[in-house]
């Protein structure tokens, strides 16, 4: 048996700030000195030496050293002794002082749908875009390679990044694309603009009823200005060519080695279907997948369909008794309440504001499924002993997802399936109760926010929610507080996905521009660095049932590993958002080494 002792101040005195020497030093060491392991001890793999390794373990104990063997972690110690390890055969990759930490996770974001996007469409993201006439800019450019009746397609634009603080319209966009329709998704992905042909193919006009879940935006004469929130874009989008499978597949492998490039090597992907899952088995079948992929099956919107879908699924679809290969996850379900803080369309107990102190008079949000069949999904899917999350960004939609969840348990007491609230914006006191009481008593009822909203869509939400439910969002020190457990993750397209900035957002709470001012969210609920890391490590792991294989660097579990150009513990806040990944490990194999690699554009 393996022995790996612990040396907990291990890293003192470390060197700082020298090259990794290439990322790997191909040192065939024990074959150089003659050397073998020590007694008893299996040669490693691979050994990292001279680092600071933050494992993340239950007590964040920082070593210098890891050895790793079959892709899984086999000592965690000093640099003595971890070389202890060193066979013929190992490899051997000296630090250098650099940090090493667990592989960063992502706990929500639309990785299979987004990958083509990224290759595909228009990217209107700031700063690529800062104003109406930006956008206006992109979508003339794209004409020109069109042919008359093909659409344009684009995303990432948001207001609150826009000089004119205002919409994109159908107005704005009429004369430059007169032949053909267009459609823009705003970075929230819960409203876009199309422009009057594209309006018009859908038959959208001024006496075309908001469908059920969604709204026309109208101008004062009732006219449709081309912005369509919730269930209403898909009166245009269904009509708009789907990307090919080849298209799909090959944006997720770009997507995967984007993620690995920034020291990722998880994530829980929300909305999968057949189609997606087995594009994911076929490109890991490849070997293009360096990433473990925690699906969440679309969990349908009325009854019917949720029966059909855990018939489908019910067996397959357990992680708490199996996670399969540890690659491909079958996780659970995702369901929706809501809408968008963007759109001022989540649903709230009070009215939405205007522009920080104004108000939305008569804008509660709203419900974009009926509540009281969601909730019976809720309790369909419980006892069926599936696990699922759902949208909630509104304080009335967490509450109704928290007592759903509680009335669920109450009639099923099932412990462990550890059901999420995904976004969990500006929960009440009582959702916040609830959460701390169901993650007691069931293992239930858990956060996953994306602490990126208060800095890449803070402008927007800061003026939308206003200077009170500001101070609440994300109130991540309060759920420490009160005991309350959340997992990390970007909501990828709507935010960048590098976890670095999560972390660094999690502790500094400020907005990308301070459009209402430098400070619109406090600091009262900002965390250290510590928790911060934890969310997006094991914590993260844990609502992909596998904190006991990835998450902290820890003997046994697989060795999925990043590695920093500076130590996050001991650096001031905003270097944290600035780090670089100078090398990842994907169950012990080098998957990304940034000595040769292009640094590229980064945020």
């Amino acid at each position: 048996m393996d022995h790996a002792s612990f040396f907990p101040n291990a890293s003192a005195g470390l060197p700082s700030g020298a090259a990794l020497l290439s990322g790997i030093l191909l040192a065939f060491a024990a074959a150089c000195t003659g050397s073998s392991p020590a007694d008893g001890l299996v040669p490693a793999d691979l050994v990292l030496l001279d680092g600071n390794v933050i494992t993340v373990d239950a007590e964040d104990r920082v070593a210098q050293a890891l050895a790793v063997r079959d892709g899984r972690i086999v000592g965690v110690g000093s640099s003595q002794e971890v070389e202890a390890y060193i066979g013929p055969q190992t490899t051997r990759i000296d630090l250098d002082g650099r940090t090493v930490t667990p592989g960063l996770l992502d706990a929500h974001a639309h990785f299979w749908s987004s990958g083509a996007d990224r290759l595909y469409i228009l990217d209107l993201s700031y700063p690529n875009v800062t104003s109406v006439q930006g956008v206006v800019a992109a979508v003339v450019d794209q004409v020109a390679d069109l042919e008359p009746g093909e659409w344009v397609q684009g995303r990432g634009w948001d207001e609150g990044k826009l000089e004119e603080l205002r919409y994109v319209y159908a107005s704005d966009l009429d004369s430059v694309a007169p032949e053909n329709p267009v459609w823009l998704t705003h970075t929230m992905g819960h409203y876009g603009v199309a422009n009057s042909l594209a309006l018009q193919m859908a038959d959208i006009t001024s006496s075309t009823a908001d469908p059920a879940g969604g709204t026309i935006d109208r101008a004062p004469d009732g006219t449709p200005t081309g912005v369509l929130k919730e269930s209403a874009q898909g009166l245009v989008s269904r009509m708009i060519p789907g990307f090919s499978d080849e298209q799909v597949r090959e944006g997720i492998r770009e997507l995967a080695r984007a993620f690995n490039q920034e020291c990722m090597t998880g994530v829980k992907d929300l909305g999968v279907s057949s189609f997606a899952w087995n594009a994911y088995e076929a490109i890991r079948e490849e070997g293009e997948l360096n990433l473990r992929v925690f699906g969440l099956w679309s969990g349908g919107r009325s009854l019917d369909a949720t029966a059909e879908i855990i018939e489908r699924i019910e067996a397959s679809t357990k992680p708490y008794l199996s996670t399969g290969d540890d690659q491909l996850i079958r996780g659970g379900v995702k369901l929706y309440l809501d809408g968008s803080g963007g759109a001022r369309t989540a649903w709230l107990h009070d009215e939405w504001n205007r522009d920080f102190r104004g108000v939305d008079e008569g804008n509660y949000g709203y419900p974009v499924v009926d509540p009281e069949m969601l909730r019976e999904q809720v309790r369909m899917y419980h006892d069926a002993g599936i696990h699922v999350s759902v949208h909630a960004i509104g304080d009335r939609a967490i509450d109704w997802v928290v007592d759903s969840y509680w009335g669920a348990l109450e009639a099923t007491a099932t412990v462990g399936l550890r059901h999420g609230i995904i976004h969990a914006n500006i929960p009440t006191d009582h959702a916040l109760d609830r959460m701390a009481e169901m993650q007691q008593n069931f293992d239930a009822a858990y956060p996953e926010p994306q602490a990126n909203f208060t800095w890449w869509i803070g402008d927007t939400y800061a003026g939308n929610f206003g200077p009170e439910r500001a101070l609440r969002l994300n109130p991540f020190r309060t759920y420490q507080e009160k005991g309350i457990r959340w997992a990390g993750g970007s909501d990828y397209p709507v935010t960048p996905f590098p976890a670095r900035n999560g972390i660094w957002a999690s502790i500094a709470r400020e907005t990308l521009l301070g459009v209402y001012g430098a400070d619109p969210y406090g600091r009262a609920e900002s965390v250290d660095v510590h928790t911060a890391l934890k969310s997006f490590t094991v914590w993260a792991a844990y609502q992909m049932f596998m904190e006991d294989k990835i998450g902290s660097i820890e003997v046994g579990k697989y060795a999925d590993l990043a590695v920093w150009d500076r130590d996050l513990y001991s650096v001031d806040t905003p270097r944290i958002q600035d780090m670089r990944c100078e090398m990842t490990l994907f169950q012990g194999r080098v998957v990304h080494d940034a000595s040769g690699d292009d640094r590229g554009q980064r945020r």
